[in-house]
C-alpha cells in the first residue's frame, strides 16, 4: 500500500525532529505558534493517527473522541515511542475496511455521520500531519532556529511536485 510508504516517511521525519529537541524546546510556548507548542502539534499530529489505527477495525470513527495524552507534548521519549507503536500498528493493516465517520463542527456538539474507509481516511491523516508539520516547521524558527530540516518537512507532496516541474522549466 502506497500510502503506508508515505506514512512511514511522515514518521521518519517526525523521529528526526524529536531527536534533535530537547524536552524544553519540545514544550517551550511559541509566541509565534500562538502560545502552543512543537509537543502539543506532534502529540494532536499523532493521536489522529493513533485513534484511527486503534478504531478502524470497529468500523467506526471518531476523531472527536480521541484520547489527549498530554505526555506526548512535553517528553520527547514518550513521543518517539508513540511513533514506533503507530508504525507497528500500521504494518498490521492490510484491507481497505468501510468505516463510519463521527464528527462534530459547532459548538452544541452536533454529529455528522459520512461514510468512509481506512485507505481515505490514513490520506486525511497524511494531509492532517503535514499541514502541522508546516506550522511546526515556522515555530522552529523561533523555538530551534539553526535546526536544518529536510527540505519536504511540512510541504504537500503535490506542491513539492509542483516547485520541480518550476524548475525543469526555468
Amino acid at each position: 500500500m502506497i500510502i503506508k510508504l508515505a506514512i512511514n516517511n511522515i514518521f521518519n521525519q517526525l523521529t528526526g525532529l524529536i531527536q534533535e529537541l530537547t524536552n524544553e524546546e519540545y514544550s517551550q510556548l511559541s509566541i509565534t505558534l500562538n502560545g502552543s507548542t512543537i509537543g502539543q502539534h506532534v502529540r494532536h499530529t499523532l493521536e489522529f493517527f493513533k485513534c484511527l489505527l486503534q478504531d478502524y477495525h470497529t468500523g467506526m470513527v471518531n476523531y472527536d473522541l480521541r484520547c489527549r495524552d498530554l505526555a506526548l507534548e512535553s517528553d520527547t521519549v514518550v513521543a518517539l515511542d508513540q511513533l514506533n507503536q503507530l508504525r507497528n500498528q500500521l504494518n498490521q493493516v492490510s484491507d481497505n475496511v468501510s468505516i463510519t465517520l463521527e464528527q462534530s463542527f459547532d459548538a452544541d456538539e452536533t454529529s455528522c455521520i459520512v461514510q468512509s474507509n481506512l485507505e481515505r481516511e490514513l490520506i486525511y491523516n497524511i494531509e492532517h500531519a503535514v499541514h502541522h508539520m508546516a506550522l511546526i516547521r515556522i515555530g522552529l524558527r523561533e523555538v530551534k532556529p539553526n535546526l536544518m530540516l529536510d527540505e519536504s518537512f511540512g510541504i504537500a507532496s503535490s506542491t513539492m511536485r509542483y516547485r520541480a516541474s518550476l524548475l525543469q522549466k526555468a
